[in-house]
């Protein structure tokens, strides 16, 4: 389906997630004329309607104005366009490396659309290099089209790597500096000067290659920084001291400033990131392949404690109630990508079938298809979980949960990961 079919688009931007929607919207709230693709369909008439299939705060009045106004149309076909902007996922394959197939699938669908001068940017997280290759994809693809500039059948390709937070998106899509890199100086030019319609703060050019590895550095350097704190928390354990009390003190030094630990890492960007580094350069990226395994293990180390706690239990207890406290990767969020919360909740439930798992989710409304599957899990209340859970565990901060600390400190058997019973 399209909803306003034209010869050709400014804009048109593959795929309709969490980066590509609000790309293609804030786009068109400039006056541009913006077609959105996806091969999802049911998604595709979600948007039509002017609905945000899923949640961050701020950006439906945005989508709704955009549809209306039909500066934004959506569809299932691809639509010719001057600018093509990919925002496909890559996701890692099993070993850790990088699976490309989206992007370059996304490329061969772009190749029989174009005409010459168009600009291709590829906004999906990419491991550097990856920007050369759709510009070699597209040239295989049309061997009559050129990557040199100044001539009319030549393309552009950019790289522009997405730099927001899930949650903030209406906020930081145009204050947050962006980082434009492209294959020749020609191309990082046109994608500044596309990017400059909305973006509040500097726009930063670079290389393609640069570009792909400075989303990759900021998500890996955040990777590294947390790795150290939930190793600092499983130390303490250890040692019977408080961790966040600890951090407290620690951070009142000057040039000190320690993360919170967690139940591991999550979410599309810093959970996976770091893998690029390592996938591109094995025998030299040593401390973020590290970090990335302490992170990637602290789940585990979490369902030891909750074991820990079932085994506290009175005998007589035959069926434990278990009282899960969000499965979101972080608060007050609506995303459940890479969420160590998720995979600890799905462990639990297999590992205990008799157990009554209660969990806590304000950010949902219905359970994710992963415990759907499961018999024994249900979502609940926080008061009804807090009055019968017999071990309760606190995965993800939200900020109900934050406003029920001290109720949630008070409980007999509690494993918290957030630090919400820390009494400093």
């Amino acid at each position: 389906m399209t909803a306003n079919r034209r010869d050709q688009f400014d804009i048109a931007v593959i795929g309709l997630g969490y980066i590509g929607l609000p790309t293609a919207a804030f786009f068109a709230s400039t006056g541009l004329q913006v077609f959105g693709y996806d091969i999802n369909a049911d998604r595709i008439a979600t948007i039509a309607r002017g609905k945000v299939p899923f949640v961050e705060p701020g950006f439906d009045e945005l989508l709704k104005t955009v549809v209306e106004s039909r500066s934004l149309s959506v569809g299932t076909e691809l639509e010719p366009a001057d600018v093509y902007i990919i925002s496909v996922p890559t996701p890692l394959s099993s070993d850790k490396s990088v699976d490309p197939s989206y992007v370059f699938e996304a490329a061969k669908s772009i190749a029989p659309r174009l005409r010459g001068d168009e600009l291709v940017i590829l906004e999906s997280t990419s491991p550097p290099g990856l920007s050369e290759q759709v510009a070699e994809v597209l040239i295989s693809e049309r061997s009559d089209l050129m990557l040199t500039p100044g001539q009319a059948k030549s393309i552009y390709v950019a790289h522009a790597p997405e730099r927001v937070l899930p949650g903030k998106i209406m906020e930081e899509m145009t204050t947050n500096a962006r980082i434009v890199g492209g294959i020749n100086p020609e191309s990082a030019t046109r994608a500044k000067a596309l990017y400059e319609r909305f973006c509040t703060s500097d726009v930063l050019v670079t290389d393609a290659r640069t570009a792909e590895m400075a989303k990759l550095t900021e998500n890996a350097f955040r990777d590294v920084n947390i790795a150290f704190a939930n190793e600092l928390s499983i130390v303490c354990d250890d040692l019977g001291i408080d961790v966040w009390e600890l951090i407290r003190l620690a951070n009142r030094h000057p040039r000190v400033s320690i993360l919170q630990p967690g139940p591991g890492v999550g979410g599309h960007c810093i959970a996976v990131d770091p893998w690029f580094i390592v996938d591109s350069s094995p025998d030299h990226a040593r401390l973020i392949k590290t970090s990335r395994l302490v992170n990637d293990s602290k789940p585990d180390y979490v369902l030891a404690k909750i074991n820990k706690a079932l085994t506290n239990l009175p005998q007589s207890t035959t069926a434990a109630n278990i009282g899960i406290l969000g499965i979101t990767f972080k608060p007050d969020i609506d995303d459940i990508r890479e969420s160590p919360a998720l995979r600890i909740t799905q462990q639990v439930a297999l590992a205990n079938p008799e157990a009554k798992i209660k969990v806590v989710e304000p950010n949902l409304e219905n359970l994710p298809h992963q415990l759907q599957a499961l018999s024994n899990v249900q979502l609940c209340t926080l008061e009804a979980t807090l009055q019968d859970s017999d071990v309760l565990v606190v995965l993800v901060d939200h900020s109900e949960f934050r406003a029920a600390h001290e109720k949630i400190a008070s409980h007999g058997n509690l494993v918290d990961t957030r630090g919400l019973s820390s009494s400093k």
